[in-house]
């Protein structure tokens, strides 16, 4: 007998998510949060989720208010 047992994800109906394992789109979460994004309000958003990803690291990669390397640092007492 387990000590413990796995909780299955939760979620409500028509949410839909993006598997990063199995590469799939899946209405309530059958994997784990580790596994997946969402939730997408439509299997069509779920369906675009990489491309989501990578729109929004590529706007997080250009944006100068992220890039403040040659900036000096404050003093620290």
């Amino acid at each position: 007998m387990a000590l413990f047992r796995a909780k299955k994800p939760a979620g409500k109906p028509g949410e839909w998510f993006y598997c990063l394992q199995h590469k799939k789109v899946e209405e309530g979460p059958d994997c784990p949060a580790k596994d997946r994004f969402g939730p997408y309000a439509t299997r069509e958003e779920a369906e675009h989720a990489m491309q989501t990803a990578a729109d929004r690291n590529l706007e997080w990669e250009t944006d100068p208010r992220w890039h403040d390397r040659d900036q000096p640092r404050a003093e620290e007492d």
